[in-house]
C-alpha cells in the first residue's frame, strides 16, 4: 500500500502509445522511466496496456506482477520495486478468469488510480489501445508521446489515432449537451469513413457555427507529441517533421516532433538479456537518442506552464485558404535561398513513394499540391510576381488576426534550456572539452550536418570532436584548423575554444607534440 499523503506536490505524468504495436513503444517507456530514476528521482512504471503488459520482462523481473480488480478497487495494487533503483512498476489489472488484461472502463480510469502512488515522475504506457480510458490518459497526462515508425502501417495507424484523440475529446466535451452531439453526428453522416478534423469541422459549420467554433477549440487545445521508432535510413529522419508539417496542414493537430530512436541490435540483445536498455547499452545509439528524447522531455516539463486560452477558436481560419508561403512552408520575409530549400522539401514530400504522406493525399489531392508548389516556387521567385501577389493577398488596410498562443514545442524548450546552461558555463576561462562543443552547437538548433556544411569539415570528424576521440583525429595542425572554424561558427573564442582543447589533444597523444 502507497503512502496516505497522496502524491507528491510537482509530479509529472508522462503518458506512451498511439499508433500500431511494434515500434517500440514499451522499448521508450521503459528507457524513459529509466532515465528518470537515475536522474534521483522517484519514478512509476505504469503499465497500463491492455492488449498484454509485459514492461517487466524489460526490468528484471522473473515473474510478471498481477493486481487483480479487486486489488485496484481498494487502492491495493502494488508497486513493485525492480533492479533499478528508484523505479517501481505497478502491475496492468487482469482478469482472474481470461489470464489477460482486464480492459479498463472509465469506472476504473488509469488516471483516477494514480492519486495513490507517491512519485516525482509518473510514466504510463498505454500500448496501441484506442479505448476510451486510453485516449482520456493520454490526453490528460502532461506530456503524451505517439511513437511510430518509417513504415506506412504505422504512420497509418499514427494518423488514425490523432483522429481518435480530437473524436474522444470533441464526444467528452458535448457528453451532457445532447443536442449539440446530434449536430456532429449529423455532421458525420454526411462525410466518409475516417474524416479529418477539418473536414468535420467544416462540415459541422454547415449546421452550426457555434457548435463548430467549440469543435475547433478542442482540436486546438490537442498536442500530442511525437516520436520516430526504428529509424534506418538518413531520409528516415526526416519523417518526423514531415509528419508535423502534414497533420497540422490536413488533420488540423499540432503534433511537436521529440526525436527519433535508431534501429539498434543493442536494443535487440538487451531486451533478450531482460535488461533496461540505458543500463546494459549506455553508449549505444539508441539509449543516446532516448536520452535526447527524454531531455527534450524534461525540457518542456521545466516551462512555466501559460494559461490556456479559453476563447473559442473561430472554424472559419481553420478552413482559410492556403497562402503560396503557406504551401512552401515558409515566411513572407523569406528569403531566395530559403525558398529554394523549402521548395526542394515539398517536393520530396508530395512524390508518389513518399511515406508522410500515407492515408492523407490521394492521387487527385496529390497532383493539385504539386501544382501549388510550382506555383508558389515560380511566384514567389520572381520578384515582380511576388510583390504583386503580396498587394492581393495581404492588403496593407486588412488588420491581421493574432494567431492563437501555442505552447512551446520540445525543441524551443531544450534550446531555452540549453541557451541558459551555456551563458552560465561559458567565460573568458572556460575549459572546452568536446562535450561543451556539442552543447553550444545543440544550443543554436545545429546538427551535425548542418555544422559540416557550414564549415566543410567531416561529419566523422565533427563527431570525433565532440566525442573526444583523439585517436581517430588527424594531426594537430588540422585539428588546430577545425577547431577554429567551429568556434567561428558557434559564435565561441576561436583563441580560447582551439588552446584549451588541444590541451586535452595533446594529454591523450603525446606522440602528437
Amino acid at each position: 500500500m502507497e503512502s496516505a499523503r497522496g502524491p507528491t506536490r510537482g509530479r509529472h505524468v508522462i503518458a506512451v502509445g498511439g499508433g500500431r504495436g511494434g515500434v517500440g513503444k514499451t522499448l521508450l517507456s521503459v528507457n524513459l522511466a529509466v532515465y528518470l530514476a537515475q536522474l534521483g528521482r522517484n519514478v512509476i512504471l505504469f503499465d497500463a496496456d491492455p492488449n498484454g503488459s509485459n514492461a517487466h520482462t524489460m526490468l528484471g523481473l522473473d515473474h510478471p506482477p498481477l493486481a487483480l480488480r479487486k486489488q485496484v478497487q481498494d487502492h491495493s495494487a502494488p508497486a513493485v520495486a525492480t533492479s533499478v533503483p528508484g523505479l517501481r512498476l505497478v502491475p496492468a489489472v487482469y482478469d482472474a478468469w481470461r489470464m489477460t488484461p482486464r480492459r479498463t472502463t472509465r469506472s476504473s480510469h488509469w488516471m483516477a488510480q494514480l492519486d495513490q502512488y507517491d512519485a516525482d515522475y509518473i510514466v504510463i504506457h498505454l500500448g496501441t489501445s484506442t479505448i476510451p480510458a486510453a485516449l482520456d490518459a493520454f490526453v490528460e497526462a502532461g506530456v503524451s508521446i505517439c511513437v511510430t515508425a518509417p513504415e506506412p502501417p504505422a504512420i497509418d495507424a499514427t494518423y488514425r489515432f490523432c483522429r481518435a484523440l480530437f473524436a474522444r475529446r470533441l464526444r467528452r466535451t458535448l457528453m451532457r449537451e445532447r443536442h449539440r452531439l446530434r449536430i456532429v453526428e449529423k455532421a458525420l453522416a454526411n462525410l466518409p469513413t475516417l474524416p479529418t478534423p477539418r473536414d468535420l469541422i467544416g462540415e459541422i459549420a454547415r449546421f452550426d457555427q457555434q457548435v463548430a467554433n467549440l469543435a475547433a477549440h478542442q482540436l486546438q487545445m490537442l498536442r500530442p507529441r511525437l516520436v520516430v521508432g526504428k529509424t534506418r535510413l538518413r531520409q528516415d529522419l526526416d519523417l518526423g517533421p514531415a509528419m508535423v508539417s502534414l497533420a497540422e496542414r490536413y488533420l488540423g493537430i499540432s503534433l511537436d516532433y521529440l526525436g527519433y530512436v535508431e534501429q539498434d541490435d543493442a536494443a535487440w540483445l538487451t531486451a533478450r538479456r531482460r535488461r533496461p536498455l540505458l543500463i546494459d547499452a549506455p553508449t549505444s545509439k539508441a539509449s543516446r537518442n532516448i536520452e535526447r528524447v527524454a531531455r527534450r522531455i524534461l525540457a518542456l516539463l521545466a516551462q512555466p506552464k501559460r494559461r490556456q486560452d479559453e476563447s473559442l477558436a473561430d472554424a472559419r481560419n481553420l478552413n482559410s485558404p492556403l497562402t503560396l508561403y503557406k504551401v512552401l512552408g515558409v515566411d513572407r520575409s523569406a528569403s531566395d535561398d530559403e525558398i529554394r530549400r523549402a521548395y526542394k522539401l515539398q517536393r520530396s514530400i508530395f512524390r508518389d513513394d513518399s511515406l508522410p504522406i500515407v492515408s492523407l493525399v490521394d492521387e487527385e489531392t496529390m497532383n493539385r499540391e504539386q501544382a501549388l508548389i510550382s506555383e508558389a516556387y515560380d511566384t514567389l521567385l520572381d520578384p515582380a510576381r511576388r510583390r504583386a501577389y503580396d498587394m492581393s493577398v495581404f492588403p496593407d488596410d486588412e488588420p491581421q488576426a493574432p494567431a492563437p498562443e501555442r505552447e512551446n514545442t520540445a525543441s524551443d524548450a531544450e534550446l531555452a534550456v540549453l541557451q541558459a546552461e551555456l551563458a552560465r558555463e561559458v567565460t573568458s576561462d572556460t575549459q572546452f572539452t568536446g562535450p561543451l562543443l556539442q552543447k553550444a552547437r545543440l544550443a543554436q538548433g545545429l546538427d551535425i550536418h548542418d555544422i559540416a556544411t557550414i564549415t566543410k569539415i567531416s561529419p566523422m570528424h565533427l563527431r570525433a570532436l565532440e566525442e573526444e576521440k583523439m585517436s581517430t583525429l588527424p594531426a594537430q595542425v588540422y585539428v588546430r584548423g577545425f577547431l577554429q572554424q567551429i568556434a567561428k561558427a558557434l559564435q565561441l573564442d576561436p583563441a580560447q575554444v582551439t588552446k584549451t582543447y588541444l590541451k586535452r589533444y595533446r594529454a591523450a597523444r603525446p606522440e602528437a607534440d
